[in-house]
């Protein structure tokens, strides 16, 4: 395996034994780096800093991960112009920045029974206001008094 110093510098490839030794000397333990390499990667250091900084680069890069979240909007069949165009302006704006949309459209009485076919027609006026930013994750479906859409961002 070769063998990297605590400094940075090679000391050399030696067989398993040797490099135990090695680091022995330096009072540091004998840390694998690059298994995959031929031969393998040791370096001789102390391995609770080495755990550290691998912990820590986790950390940090955790910290930029975007966590995309679902949002919801509801509305109605009788819902008005221009209550339509504020909540349209908010799914576009959450797709925008990355969220997920789930819209409810909540049937109530005889729209539930009747005036299904208002229910669709918001929906399919919905989808084709919003195919610019975003698109259909899971299709249009009946759940219990509920039409649910979900959109994703494009």
């Amino acid at each position: 395996m070769r063998v990297i110093g605590p400094n940075g510098e090679q000391l050399g490839i030696f067989p398993r034994e040797n490099a135990l030794r090695k680091a022995e000397e330096y009072d540091l333990d004998l840390v694998e780096v690059a298994p995959d390499a031929n031969p393998p990667v040791c370096r001789v250091m102390d391995f609770a800093k080495f755990k550290y900084a691998q912990e820590k680069k986790e950390r940090e890069a955790k910290k930029k991960q975007k966590q995309a979240q679902l949002k919801e909007i509801r509305i109605t069949p009788r819902i008005g112009a221009h209550d339509y165009d504020i909540k349209l302006e908010h799914i576009k704006e959450f797709l925008k920045k990355g969220h997920k949309v789930r819209v409810r459209l909540f049937l109530k009485g005889r729209e539930f029974f009747s005036h299904m076919d208002l229910g669709k027609k918001v929906i399919d006026r919905l989808i084709t206001d919003i195919e610019s930013v975003g698109k259909i994750e899971r299709n249009a479906e009946l759940l219990g008094k509920y039409i649910i859409i979900v959109f994703s961002p494009k």
